[in-house]
């Protein structure tokens, strides 16, 4: 059974993929005599926390019921007060958790607090899956740099463009559906300039089923070529847009970008390029704790080459196009030996329709 009522914690922490950020997704059921008597998760950042809002949904008096939830519950006071205290206030008997909480300041303070009050307490319960749908929280609370996913649509051969350049639509419309879900649900989208000079996108959210959440963009251009009359630059969106530079962009440039309301970052120039590693940094520091990558081949290869990815979305269309001159996912000067390649581990295929999506991470 304890797996049972974990597994429904779990679906309700995913309800609110995309809103929490960059608090943990959580979900909690309260269990009394067989029967889910409360359920609840935390729905948005800042608000009540998974364990509270079970507390409110319960349907009698919780004394004596187990709860199960998927994290740790905290120790500490945040946005809201810490959730151990108010589960010894309530008199639950048991908790059953999945996974302790990963941030290092914190991490098994709640278990503590809980058990030096008679409470029974088990961990560990689907844990696999838990830090799954909490791999972005997990690498930005213990790192407070961006978890960065490296997404790319291409053909059967390889080519994410034809010789002409033409690219709409490579994948189908359920694989951009998808890729507008994983906009929402991270805080930022990374493209190279190259992007916004060819494409001239608007890199938001498009969903039709929720009010989906645009992303920060994030446009690295070292030398500052991006023209004024960017979309990026003059959308409605409420997410802002930053220009990732080096000392190479031009002071008036600069000015000119930040009278539109876009921030600009400059990173010391590793190779006349923005340095990557440096950039993620800032992110973090901006509370940024994952970026969707949706560069041209330039910028992939060179953010695979600094070790800034950690997982890849590779969709693939059951198309031909061919052609010597026809862009791949992933271009730069490459690796010369096979040995030497990018490993993935962990991985898993997808369908959309007649697409294929694999997903895995760098080993």
């Amino acid at each position: 059974m304890h797996i049972e009522y974990m597994e429904r914690a779990l679906e309700l922490a995913k309800k609110s993929e995309g809103f929490t950020k960059p608090n943990p997704l959580v979900g909690a059921v309260i269990v009394k005599n067989g029967r889910i008597i409360g359920e609840g998760y935390h729905q948005k950042y800042g608000e009540n926390h998974a364990e509270i809002n079970a507390f409110n949904s319960a349907t009698e008096n919780v004394s004596g019921a187990v709860m199960y939830v998927t994290l740790e519950p905290c120790s500490h006071y945040g946005k809201t007060p810490p959730c151990a205290n108010a589960i010894v206030k309530k008199g639950i008997k048991k908790v059953v958790i999945g996974m302790m909480d990963p941030n290092p300041v914190v991490s098994g303070k709640g278990i503590e607090i809980l058990k030096s009050n008679g409470i029974e307490v088990e961990v560990g319960v689907l844990e696999d899956k838990i830090k799954k749908l909490n791999e972005i929280f997990i690498k930005y609370i213990t790192t407070q740099i961006p978890f960065c996913i490296l997404k790319a649509a291409m053909t059967l051969d390889g080519k994410i463009a034809s010789y002409s350049g033409d690219s709409k639509w490579i994948s189908n419309e359920l694989s951009r559906r998808y890729v507008h879900r994983l906009r929402h649900r991270v805080s930022g989208i990374m493209v190279g300039i190259n992007t916004i000079i060819n494409d001239d996108p608007l890199l938001t959210t498009r969903l039709d089923d929720t009010d989906g959440i645009d992303p920060i963009r994030i446009v690295v251009d070292s030398k500052g070529r991006i023209p004024l009359s960017a979309k990026v630059l003059h959308g409605n969106s409420k997410a802002k847009t930053i220009i990732a530079a080096t000392e190479f962009i031009d002071k008036d440039k600069i000015k000119a970008i930040q009278e539109t309301g876009a921030e600009i970052i400059l990173t010391p120039p590793k190779d006349d390029k923005v340095d990557l590693c440096y950039l993620m940094k800032e992110l973090g520091k901006r509370k940024i704790d994952s970026v969707l990558l949706e560069g041209g081949g330039t910028l992939n290869f060179a953010a695979l080459r600094e070790g800034i990815v950690d997982k890849v979305n590779f969709f693939i269309a059951p198309k031909i196009l061919g052609g010597r001159e026809a862009k791949t996912p992933v271009g730069g000067q490459g690796i010369g030996l096979v040995r030497d390649a990018i490993i993935l581990k962990d991985m898993e295929i997808y369908r959309f329709g007649e697409d294929i999506m694999i997903e895995g991470y760098i080993l």
